[in-house]
C-alpha cells in the first residue's frame, strides 16, 4: 500500500510541476515578469496541499483496509470459539463457509450475497449459545422438548447479529438457514422462494457438512450416503437447484476443503489433522467438563443402592482424575473411625475393608480437618492398617465427602507414576466429590429408610413385607429348581402372661432374645421373619419332612429351655410350630400361611391339652382363629394330618 501511495504521489508531482510550469509561461505572457513572484508561491503552496491530501487519503484508506480485516478476524475467531463447543470436531463453520462461497460463486450470486454467505457462514450457530451444552451433545434421541430448545438458535442468532448492523443480508441468511423448501421449516414456515437465496444456499451447505461430520448422536456418514440422502430430500427440505449445482461441483468443493486442512476422516489419503489452537482446545476442554458433570449428575440420580452409588463415583472419576487406586472410605457409627466401602484399580481386595482413624493418616486427616490433603507419603495411610502396601505408591490425594452440613466419608485417590497431583487434578476431584457426596448420602438415607420399611423395629428381624417378597423369591427358586421349601408358622405361648405380670419393656425385651434363640436354630440361608405381634415366619428351604420335624422340636426346645433375667425379673415363654410345604399345602402365600397357622394352631391346643389346661370340650377361641380346637390324645403319634397339613403333637 505505502509504495503504490509513493508512485501515486510521483506521478501527481510530475504533473502539478508541468502544470505550473505552463501557468507562470501564461502569467508571464499577461502580466510580465513580475507576476512570477506572486504566481510561483501560490501554485508551491497549492501543489503541496494537494500532494498532502493525497497522503492523508490513502492513510484513511489503509486505516479502513485495516480495520475490515480486524473486522473479519474477529468474526472468524468468534466464529471457532462457537465451534469449539462442539464435544466431536472443530472446523464445521469454516466448512461451511467454503461450501456456501462455492455454491454462491457457481450460481452467480451478487457480490453483497457473497459477503452475506461470507459472514453468515461463520455465524450461523452463534445462537447455540442459547441452548444447554447437555443437549447439543446428547448422546441419544432428543425428546419433543429438547428439540424445540434447539430450534431457538436460529432466531437467537439473528438477534445477536442485530445488534452489529451489517450492510449485507446477515441476518436473514442466519434467521432463516432451517426453513425448508416445502415450507416446513422454522422459524415463520417460510416456502419455496420465499426463502433468502443466501439461507437456502446456507441451508445446503450446512446439511451435507453436517451429515459428513460425526455427531454425539450417531457416527460420520460416508460421502455416497450423504449424497443419497441430500438427492432423496431435494424439493422437500433443500432447493432442488441448489443440490444439483452441489451434487455436480462436490470433488471440486471438497478439494477445496481438503486444501485448507479441514479433510473429513475418511478423505482418501487424509494428512493428520492440525493440532487445535490453544484457546480452542480450552474452550472444548470447558465445554466437555460442563457436559460430563451434568452428565455425572444426571446418572448420580438414577442409582439406587450406596454401592451402586460408589461404583459410578469411582468410575466416572477415573474420566478426570488419574489413579492407579481409588478408595472410598465412609465413616462409621461411632464417627470416630472410616471403613473403605468401596475401592476400585490396583489392590483393591487389600485395601476394602480397611479402617481408617480420624485424624491418623492423610485419609483421617483429611477427615478430621474437612480439607483437601495432597502429595503427601501415601505410606501414612498404610502403616498402621496395611504394612504390606507402604513403598507401593507415589502420592496421594484424599477430599472429604461433605453432604449439606454432615461429613459421611473421603475419597482418596493413589498413584504409583505421578510424583504429585496437579492443581487442575485437585479442582477436578473436588467438585466430583461434592456433586457424589450428595449423591452417596442421599442413597444411604434410601437404603436405610428401605431397610426400616423392610424391618422390625423392635427384633431387627424382617417384617412381614420383606416376608412377602423373600417368600416370591423363593418361590421362583424351588420353580426353576423344580424342589420345594417349607414355611413355619410360629406363635409364642405364654407371652400375654409376661407382659401382664412384668410389663411391656420386659416383655419387648424378651421378644428380641427369644427371636435371636429361634434364628440360632435356623441355617445362615433359612429366612426368619417377625409377622406381628408375638408371631413369626419361617421359610426353610429344600428341607423333607422329617427334617421340619425335628426343626421344629429343636426350637420349640430351645425356647422353652431359655429364661430372660433382668434385676430381680424374670420370665420365660414357649412355643407353638406348625408347617406348611410349597407346592404340596398351597402355591400362594396365603395358601402357606393358612395351612401353617392351622398347623400351628392344633399344636398348640395339643400342647395345653398334654398340660392339662384343656377343661372344657368348647374352649374359647383365641381372637385370630375362626375354628375350634380339636381335641387329641396326647399319646398318639407325633405325625397327624389335618386337611393335608403337616401338625406337630406330642
Amino acid at each position: 500500500m505505502g509504495i503504490s501511495v509513493l508512485k501515486d504521489n510521483t506521478s501527481v508531482l510530475a504533473g502539478s510541476v508541468a502544470a505550473l510550469f505552463v501557468l507562470s509561461c501564461l502569467a508571464v505572457l499577461v502580466f510580465g515578469w513580475l507576476s512570477l513572484f506572486l504566481t510561483i508561491p501560490l501554485g508551491v503552496v497549492s501543489l503541496w496541499s494537494f500532494i498532502g491530501s493525497r497522503k492523508t487519503l490513502a492513510e484513511k484508506t489503509s486505516q479502513l483496509v485495516r480495520v475490515n480485516e480486524i473486522h473479519l478476524a474477529t468474526v472468524e475467531a468468534l466464529a471457532t470459539a462457537i465451534d469449539a463447543r462442539d464435544q466431536i470436531s472443530v472446523g464445521h463453520v469454516r466448512r461451511a463457509q467454503i461450501y456456501s462461497l462455492g455454491l454462491g460463486k457457481l450460481m452467480g450470486v451478487s457480490p453483497i450475497e457473497m459477503e452475506a454467505l461470507r459472514t453468515g457462514a461463520l455465524l450461523h450457530d452463534i445462537g447455540k449459545l442459547a441452548v444447554p451444552d447437555h443437549i447439543l451433545n446428547k448422546p441419544g434421541k432428543l425428546t419433543p422438548a429438547e428439540l424445540e430448545k434447539t430450534k431457538i438458535h436460529s432466531v437467537v442468532g439473528a438477534s445477536i447479529l442485530e445488534k452489529i448492523g451489517f450492510d449485507v443480508p446477515v441476518v436473514p441468511t442466519v434467521k432463516y438457514h432451517h426453513e425448508c423448501w416445502d415450507g416446513s421449516g422454522y422459524p415463520d414456515g417460510l416456502k419455496g422462494e420465499e426463502i433468502p437465496l443466501t439461507a437456502r444456499i446456507l441451508t445446503v451447505a450446512d446439511a451435507y457438512d453436517t451429515l459428513r461430520g460425526t455427531r454425539p448422536y450417531r457416527p460420520a456418514m460416508s460421502r455416497e450416503k450423504a449424497r443419497q440422502i441430500m438427492q432423496a430430500e431435494s424439493g422437500t427440505r433443500f432447493d432442488p437447484q441448489i443440490v444439483a449445482v452441489l451434487l455436480r461441483y462436490l470433488s471440486a468443493l471438497e478439494d477445496e476443503i481438503a486444501q485448507s486442512g479441514l479433510a473429513y476422516d475418511d478423505a482418501p489419503g487424509n494428512a493428520p489433522k492440525a493440532k487445535d489452537d490453544e484457546f480452542v482446545e480450552q474452550i472444548k476442554r470447558a465445554n466437555r467438563e460442563v457436559f460430563n458433570l451434568y452428565e455425572l449428575a444426571r446418572e448420580f440420580s438414577i442409582t439406587v443402592t450406596p454401592q451402586q452409588t460408589l461404583q459410578l463415583f469411582s468410575r466416572k472419576l477415573r474420566e478426570f482424575v488419574p489413579f492407579d487406586t481409588c478408595a472410598l472410605f465412609l465413616l462409621n457409627e461411632d464417627k470416630e473411625s472410616a471403613s473403605a466401602a468401596h475401592v476400585e484399580g490396583l489392590n483393591a481386595k487389600r485395601i476394602l475393608k480397611m479402617r481408617v482413624k480420624v485424624g491418623k493418616g492423610a485419609t483421617g486427616f483429611a477427615l478430621k480437618n474437612l480439607e483437601t490433603i495432597a502429595n503427601v507419603d501415601p505410606d501414612l495411610d498404610f502403616y498402621t492398617t496395611r504394612p504390606d502396601l507402604t513403598q507401593l505408591y507415589g502420592t496421594l490425594a484424599s477430599v472429604p465427602l461433605i453432604s449439606g452440613e454432615e461429613t459421611i466419608g473421603a475419597v482418596t485417590i493413589y498413584s504409583r507414576e505421578l510424583k504429585s497431583y496437579a492443581e487442575e487434578h485437585l479442582r477436578l476431584l473436588d467438585t466430583i466429590s461434592r456433586i457424589a457426596a450428595d449423591a452417596i448420602d442421599k442413597s444411604l438415607e434410601h437404603s436405610e429408610a428401605k431397610m426400616h420399611a423392610m424391618t422390625d423395629p423392635l427384633t431387627g428381624l424382617p417384617n412381614a413385607r420383606s416376608l412377602q417378597q423373600q417368600f416370591e423369591k423363593e418361590v421362583a427358586r424351588a420353580t426353576r429348581a423344580g424342589s420345594s421349601f417349607q414355611l413355619l408358622m410360629l406363635d409364642l405361648d405364654g407371652f400375654k402372661t409376661v407382659n401382664d405380670n412384668l410389663g411391656h419393656k420386659f416383655g419387648d425385651k424378651l421378644l428380641k432374645e427369644v427371636s435371636s434363640v429361634i434364628k440360632e436354630q435356623l441355617r445362615d440361608y433359612d429366612f426368619l421373619a417377625r409377622y406381628g405381634g408375638d408371631e413369626f415366619v419361617a421359610l426353610v428351604p429344600e428341607t423333607a419332612n422329617n427334617n421340619v420335624d425335628e426343626l421344629c422340636l429343636r426350637i420349640e426346645k430351645a425356647v422353652t429351655d431359655f429364661e430372660l433375667v433382668v434385676g430381680d425379673s424374670k420370665g420365660s415363654v414357649g412355643v407353638s410350630l406348625g408347617s406348611a410345604g410349597y407346592p404340596r399345602h398351597g402355591s400362594t402365600f396365603d395358601q402357606l400361611i393358612i395351612a401353617a397357622d392351622k398347623a400351628m394352631y392344633m399344636r398348640k391346643m395339643e400342647r395345653k391339652a398334654a398340660a392339662g389346661m384343656l377343661i372344657s370340650a368348647e374352649p374359647i377361641l383365641d381372637a385370630h382363629h375362626s375354628e375350634p380346637p380339636i381335641q387329641h390324645d396326647p399319646h398318639q403319634s407325633l405325625i397327624v394330618e389335618l386337611d393335608e397339613t403337616h401338625v406337630l403333637v406330642k
